[in-house]
């Protein structure tokens, strides 16, 4: 099967915003306001990954937080969510629009934690950032 890319049907939609939820809900509820902030997304998220509040084997969970790894992503770069379907299924994806550059921020955390790695939430933003910059830099 060819891959397909699609805008966000209404389901896709409220499944991102319900892993958005439980991510942001980790805030105490005066303070959610945080996550709208670039900062607040990261930093959320490095304080659930330091303090271990979720197994590695809670997979759906850390995909929750590569959503807004992915949401910190698309507020740093402009980059627009979008559905992906292939042989493998269906996965939400950030492209640059106007290219065909693509990244799938949902398994970002989750495939590392599954592997035992350290993550370094900023030091990860920043080489997902440069990556995604050089890949939209004109060759020359």
């Amino acid at each position: 099967m060819k891959q397909k890319v699609e805008a966000l049907s209404p389901e896709d939609y409220a499944r991102l915003e319900a892993q958005r939820k439980w991510v942001r809900e980790h805030y105490p509820p005066e303070s959610e306001d945080k996550y709208q902030s670039l900062e607040g997304k990261l930093v959320l998220l490095d304080t659930i990954l330091k303090n271990q509040w979720i197994e590695p084997n809670e997979t759906v969970k850390l995909q929750c937080l590569g959503i807004t790894f992915g949401d910190a992503l698309a507020q740093k770069l402009g980059l627009k969510w979008v559905i992906v379907e292939d042989e493998y299924g269906r996965d939400p994806a950030l492209i640059v629009e106007g290219t065909s550059i693509m990244t799938f921020p949902l398994t970002s955390l989750s495939k590392r934690i599954e592997n035992d790695e350290e993550v370094n939430v900023f030091n990860l933003f920043e080489n997902a950032c440069a990556k995604i910059n050089a890949l939209k830099q004109p060759l020359t």
